[in-house]
């Protein structure tokens, strides 16, 4: 499929309609659809709630943009609603945690390796072992309180191994700050890829506040806590990476592309026919959704949207497994932490470091990413088959805590 984001008209928006019965559609199947269909539903969940966030913004700031905002917001909403409802609701809560995490290791990994921009490529590998912790931890979770193997979920594209341990991913603000890109040389895609993990890390972030004290195991609701606290340094560090000095009409364009890219990326990898129909609609919405702010924004702005957007979408994500990729970084990064905009090993750090003040009085009460993974080591078949307790954290163990 070729998409022209300057020439393709798609659905106009004044047709784009619902009834309630076709927002809430049969789910896709935990154990038996592909994995990669979750982490997409997931992943288009969080696009789809970035949009609305942003626009309800952009609304309070600007006047004159409120009404064309409301009738794209209005669709955007019925879209998520849609998208969010195909979760199965035999899926608990840790599953669909699960499937959080593989959203984040793998189109972080995907998108690590796409990126032009050797900086910004770092950035997203420094984020992605991060990620990979998260997921360790949660399914060290699963195996404890419901006995299950994340492994079920994940179908064995994705390691269930010990990242950079949470308990020292813990920074100070001044250190989750990154140097953006210059819209004026960026690629598409560096947009694109930074615009897309924001969406994704915000969902994640707001899913765990919202779950997390809805969890019943005492040290599941503290684990929560903890993770969605690096959430949102998360957020933090791909939004700073975002030119400022975009106007908000040209982050509205961007937005707007930037769906259109994720639901053709969904409508390349889709196996599931009946979902791959719903990205495929949705695509078609988007272009419409984008030809209208492109009207705006040439019109208010007296510019030409080319000077934004290329006419050719990049390729697509890669909707895969990226095992060997991560256990490179893994090997190579995993002792990298951040002082300001910069990656250093975690040795120039003094007691002096704002992050180490900051992580030690967070930390002085125990971590519960710690307590929940000690001594886990993943092994498959936990449902079937009790393991003895094994000690170990694999190449994170020398790493500060």
């Amino acid at each position: 499929m070729t998409i022209d984001l300057l020439k393709d008209r798609g659905t106009p928006l004044d047709q784009q309609r619902f009834t309630w019965k076709e927002l809430v559609q049969p789910p896709y199947s935990k154990l038996d659809d592909d994995a990669f269909t979750r982490v997409r539903v997931i992943l288009m969940n969080g696009i789809e709630s970035e949009s609305l966030r942003f626009s309800h913004a952009c609304s309070r700031m600007n006047r004159d943009l409120q009404l064309e905002l409301a009738k794209v917001r209005r669709v955007e909403q019925h879209q998520q609603t849609l998208v969010n409802w195909l979760n199965p609701p035999d899926q608990n809560v840790l599953e669909t945690t699960i499937g959080f995490e593989q959203v984040a290791i793998e189109v972080t990994a995907a998108i690590a390796l796409a990126e032009p921009d050797p900086y910004l490529a770092q950035v997203y590998r420094f984020g992605l072992l991060e990620d990979f912790d998260h997921m360790y931890r949660y399914s060290a979770l699963m195996d404890r309180v419901e006995g299950k193997d994340a492994n079920n979920l994940l179908q064995s594209y994705t390691d269930v191994l010990p990242g950079r341990p949470t308990a020292v991913e813990h920074r100070h603000p001044a250190d989750d700050l990154r140097t953006p890109y210059d819209k004026r040389k960026a690629a598409l895609i560096t947009k694109l890829h930074a615009a897309t993990l924001v969406a994704g890390e915000f969902q994640t972030h707001d899913y765990y506040m919202t779950v997390g004290p809805t969890y019943a195991d005492p040290i599941g609701r503290q684990l929560y806590a903890e993770i969605a606290s690096i959430e949102e340094q998360h957020v933090t560090q791909y939004e700073s990476i975002c030119d400022p000095t975009e106007s908000w009409l040209e982050k509205w364009l961007l937005h707007e592309a930037n769906e259109v890219y994720n639901y053709y990326s969904c409508v390349e990898s889709e196996g599931n026919k009946r979902i791959k129909a719903i990205w495929e609609r949705f695509l078609d919405y988007e272009l419409g959704h984008l030809q209208h702010v492109r009207a705006l924004f040439e019109s208010i702005e007296r510019r030409d949207a080319a000077e934004v957007l290329d006419s050719k979408l990049p390729k697509p994500i890669a909707y895969e497994s990226h095992r060997e990729f991560v256990r490179t970084v893994l090997r190579n990064e995993v002792g990298l932490t951040a002082m300001g905009p910069a990656f250093v090993p975690f040795s120039q750090e003094t007691a002096e470091s704002p992050s180490v003040i900051y992580r030690s009085h967070m930390n002085s009460e125990g971590s519960p990413t710690n307590l929940v993974a000690d001594g886990y080591v993943w092994s498959p078949g936990t449902e079937l088959a009790t393991k003895p307790p094994m000690a170990g954290r694999g190449s994170s163990a020398a790493l500060p805590v």
